[in-house]
């Protein structure tokens, strides 16, 4: 006997499959087994019973060899008289034998006979069955099954099976569904209390990028005072495993979104079982009738047996008859209920999936629709049971994945943690600085005393209304960060906010809301910009913003934008790096008449633009990093009179030109990184310079008109050719910091003592052979402050090393 049980293997194995078989699949799956059955018990009867019992048939008597016309099991009778008996008896009645017709066979001729005649005389079917409806059986259970076993198809339904118990049974689930449709989990209980706390509504048309979505009816205005429910609904060991899950579904999705091969192999199988279904009701119904209880038999084996026709009983064939055509009741049931499966695979177009129903029943309204395989899986979890469906639709959203974030980072960023690293700034602000995080933690809110906000690469930032507690909030600096921001929030920064800072890679990254921003008084944009409009980022008009002082841009311009045009009236600071792209127009510039200070950094300028001439009020002018090599224009900036501080370093200029004297108001003068030869005497005519860099040029000599410069503090000529220093030079009385290192000198004046002011001395990299003794009468420089090789500062006297050193 084999027992069913050893045919489960060609079912599934694992009984979470269960969920991917529809009401259909398991029916026809209870029809296979009653099916499996009829076909073990017929293969049992046919082993275990006889098959068939044949008798040899008579056509006509067939008499013995001997001539007496007697069988040959009868006596012959005698011609005797009869006897008298000496003895009179009286009368035995005679016994009747029973008698049969003989045949003369012995039992193994009636074996080899039914053998004979089951092999040539009984149909095939007749024989053979059981056989076919196992067999048939087992094909029917192979295709069920099959797509649960084939490599290409099991694995994806194994990962797929595996994440959906884990959404399942996540906690996360239900806090997700329970707020999307207003109320917390532990809320259920207490309707009342719930009823009388507001309910966010959907967003109002006024909240700038976060309007188009229903996530904010998930975000409460005060995010800080729900933390303590939150933490208490979802521990942080389930906020990681919740947050894995995110992963593994965007992954499984993209891996099965590829393709349609569970589609295919499933609508394969069900072709595959409507066919085979045809082929039995067609060959069953014609050769049912040919199972017959009485055979004939004519066989040739007269020479063996004697006889050569027989009648055979078919001992099963009553049987078998009924178990057909009950099994054909049964294939008919299965057939119909495949055509059924395979109008409901061609009808329905079941390679898209929407959630629609889900997103209006949930609010969850960013669940995006699936297609392939995907969407075949979830469209058989819906015959099982939609609630899957809904709950695993909950890891597709983009907002509960940002909500299931701001959960964890509340768990990691705790507000004493964040008061922590709470540093001062270079503006003398209190700064927290936070770096790639998933999202902005609700407990930056409680930080009251925050005044400046540095956010760096991170991507779906929220500012909610919340922010409206940093009561202190200045500064904010947003790094390569996505924004969205509610409409309180905006209200707020635009009052209180004064500096901005962004770094921007794309459009998204570059808030619209800035243009807003009416007490704004410094915006620092560092990204591609670009004034033509045909552009993906363009600069927008700054005119609502009244009270900008400062603008700051780092980009890759070729004119002026006019966007800067807006603010012109009230622009005091302007600063562009343009980042080597040639700055071409800049007649926008002379509309800027109240600029004090002017940065034209890497713009490739080879001169300096007649425009800049026209800022009188200008104080400050810049034009590091560019490829100027003649600076004749200078003579024009006379007309500037405010001008105090003129950079003009990290150029190609080779020649100072004798108008430089005309700048008499300057203060500050860079000439460094450059290729000047000779220092006309005419440049120490302006002779209110503080400050003189001429360092990194190929300098050979200073004139002695240096010493006509008593206003002078800090004088560098380091990286130069100098072989001498002129005496006037220690007549600079005020000088603070002097460099002169890695030039040639040889001798340093014992003049030096002159600078009694003197705090910094870089002598470092020059042919000394010793140092004066009169360093000692600089009583502020210490051995921190000169700059010179250890041996040569040995060659000072003792005392005035000791000097030096003592801080």
């Amino acid at each position: 006997m084999i027992p069913v049980t050893e045919f489960r293997q060609f079912s599934e194995q694992q009984p979470a499959f269960r969920v991917l078989k529809p009401w259909w699949d398991v029916f026809t799956e209870y029809l296979s087994v009653i099916m499996l059955m009829i076909g073990v018990f017929g293969c049992t009867l046919q082993v275990m019973q006889d098959k068939i019992i044949c008798l040899p048939q008579r056509s006509s008597p067939v008499l013995p060899t001997n001539q007496t016309g007697i069988l040959p099991n009868q006596t012959e009778p005698t011609n005797e008289p009869a006897l008298p008996s000496p003895i009179s008896v009286s009368p035995v009645p005679p016994v009747q034998e029973m008698r049969g017709l003989k045949t003369n066979l012995d039992w193994q001729q009636y074996s080899f006979i039914n053998q004979m005649c089951y092999e040539k005389a009984l149909h095939w079917y007749a024989k053979y069955f059981p056989y076919l409806v196992l067999i048939h059986t087992l094909i029917f259970m192979v295709c069920s099954n099959f797509w649960f076993k084939f490599p290409g198809s099991s694995s994806k339904i194994e990962l797929f099976i595996s994440i959906l118990g884990k959404c399942f049974d996540s906690p996360w689930t239900t806090r997700a569904l329970s707020e999307v449709s207003g109320e917390n989990p532990e809320d259920r209980e207490t309707k009342k209390h719930f009823s009388s706390r507001p309910v966010p509504s959907s967003a109002s048309p006024g909240e700038g990028n976060l309007v188009k979505t229903q996530s904010l009816r998930s975000i409460p205005e005060k995010i800080v005072v729900d933390k303590p429910a939150a933490a208490s609904v979802l521990d942080k060991k389930e906020g990681e495993q919740a947050k894995a899950l995110f992963e593994k579904v965007k992954k499984f999705r993209i891996h099965v979104e590829e393709g349609d091969i569970l589609y295919v192999m499933y609508v394969r199988q069900t072709i595959l079982k409507v066919l085979k279904f045809v082929l039995i009701i067609a060959y069953n119904s014609v050769l049912v009738s040919k199972v017959q209880i009485t055979v004939t038999c004519n066989v040739d084996i007269q020479n063996m047996t004697g006889y050569k026709h027989f009648s055979c009983n078919h001992t099963m064939a009553h049987l078998f008859s009924k178990l057909s055509y009950c099994y054909l009741c049964f294939v008919v049931v299965y057939g119909f209920t495949c055509l059924y499966t395979s109008y409901w695979l061609f009808y329905r177009s079941l390679k898209e999936y929407s959630f629609e129903y889900v997103r209006q029943e949930t609010g969850i309204s960013d669940i995006p629709d699936v297609k392939n395989d995907f969407a075949f899986m979830l469209h058989m979890i819906d015959q099982y049971d939609p609630l899957y469906s809904k709950r695993f639709a909950v890891f597709l959203s983009e907002v509960s994945e940002n909500k299931l974030k701001q959960l964890n980072l509340n768990h990691a960023w705790t507000a004493e943690k964040l008061r922590q690293r709470l540093q001062t700034n270079s503006s003398n602000r209190l700064e927290l600085q936070l770096f790639m995080l998933s999202g902005l933690p609700d407990t930056i809110f409680e930080l009251s005393e925050l005044q400046s906000l540095k956010l760096e690469i991170i991507n779906n930032v929220t500012i909610p209304a919340a922010i409206a507690q940093l009561e202190d909030l200045q500064e904010l600096s947003l790094s390569q960060c996505s924004m969205k921001i509610h409409t309180a929030a905006v209200s707020y920064l635009k009052e209180n906010l004064k500096v901005l800072r962004v770094k921007f890679d794309d459009a998204r990254e570059l808030p619209h809301w800035l243009y807003v921003l009416r007490n704004l008084e410094e915006l620092h944009l560092t990204g591609s910009l670009s004034p033509d409009v045909s552009k993906n980022i363009t600069l927008e008009s700054l005119r609502e913003l009244k009270s900008l002082k400062t603008l700051s841009l780092k980009s890759n311009f070729t004119k002026i934008p006019q966007a800067i045009v807006d603010v012109s009236s009230h622009l005091q600071r302007l600063y562009i790096y343009n980042d080597g792209t040639k700055l071409v127009m800049l007649n926008n510039l002379k509309k800027m008449v109240n600029l004090t200070e002017l940065e034209l950094l890497h713009c490739d300028l080879e001169r300096i633009p007649h425009a800049i001439f026209s800022l009188v009020n200008l104080q400050e002018l810049d034009l590091k990093e560019n490829n100027l090599r003649s600076i004749e224009e200078i003579i024009s900036f006379q007309h500037l009179r405010k001008l105090t501080s003129l950079k003009l370093w990290h150029n190609s200029i080779s020649q100072i030109p004798e108008h430089i004297k005309k700048l008499g108001s300057l203060e500050r003068l860079y000439f460094c990184y450059n290729k000047i030869e000779i220092l006309p005497s005419h440049l120490f005519l302006c002779n209110k310079l503080r400050y003189l860099d001429l360092s990194n040029n190929d300098i050979r000599f200073i004139p002695p008109e240096v010493g006509v410069l008593q206003s002078l503090q800090y004088f560098s000529v380091t990286c130069n050719k100098i072989e001498n220093l002129p005496d006037e030079l220690f007549f600079c009385k005020k000088l603070k910091t002097l460099k002169l290192g890695k030039n040639t000198l040889s001798l340093l004046s014992p003049k030096i003592s002159f600078l009694v002011l003197l705090t910094h001395l870089e002598l470092k990299g020059n042919h000394f052979e010793a140092l004066p003794p009169e360093l000692g009468v600089c009583r502020s420089l210490k051995r921190s402050g000169l700059v010179v090789e250890d041996a040569l500062f040995e060659t000072l006297p003792s005392d005035v090393r000791e000097q030096m050193k003592a801080e």
